[in-house]
């Protein structure tokens, strides 16, 4: 498969920021360098993916969600998981869950992510529930606001469902 996981570093900025502005997945620069600030401080950690040495996707886990009912429970979030078009069905995404999985359930019980509700999420929902994740049980919110019954909401990448799921017993204990 030839896919190299590793954490971030600083020399990774640009890369990553001019990779994803190349294939119409653009950050802000800022967003980037935040990424990594807080990768330092510990408040995320940012893994990439390479293949053929080449940057292919990056995903991050945050130890204080901005999900009030994770932030409440305490369950960290795997957050903005992309994998660029030329890369993906090739092992990138799942060789990123796998390890990103594998930190946080050294560290927590049970781990959170977002899915976003139009078809440009369809793969990365069937991936969550392939991997166990479920829904839990909020419905939908649309940034920070949980949806209401008769609510109207309009479809975009703030909606979203929330799943979790827990570490496997006897897993994820290693030091």
């Amino acid at each position: 498969m030839n896919v190299h996981i590793r954490r971030m570093q600083q020399e990774d900025i640009r890369v990553i920021h001019q990779a994803l502005a190349d294939n119409q997945m653009g950050k802000p620069l800022a967003y980037i360098e935040r990424c990594w600030a807080e990768h330092q401080s510990g408040a995320r950690v940012t893994l990439i993916a390479l293949r053929r040495k080449q940057f292919a996707g990056w995903l991050h886990l945050l130890a204080h969600s901005n999900y009030p009912p994770f932030q409440a429970a305490g369950i960290p979030e795997i957050n903005n998981f992309e994998v660029l078009p030329a890369y993906r069905k090739q092992g990138v995404g799942k060789e990123l869950m796998d390890a990103i999985e594998q930190i946080a359930f050294a560290q927590y019980p049970e781990v959170g992510i977002g899915v976003g509700m139009n078809a440009s999420y369809g793969q990365a929902q069937r991936l969550y529930v392939r991997r166990g994740y479920m829904p839990d049980g909020r419905g939908l919110y649309d940034g920070q606001r949980q949806v209401q019954q008769g609510d109207t909401v309009q479809v975009g990448h703030d909606l979203a469902l929330y799943l979790t799921k827990k570490r496997a017993e006897g897993k994820g204990l290693a030091p």
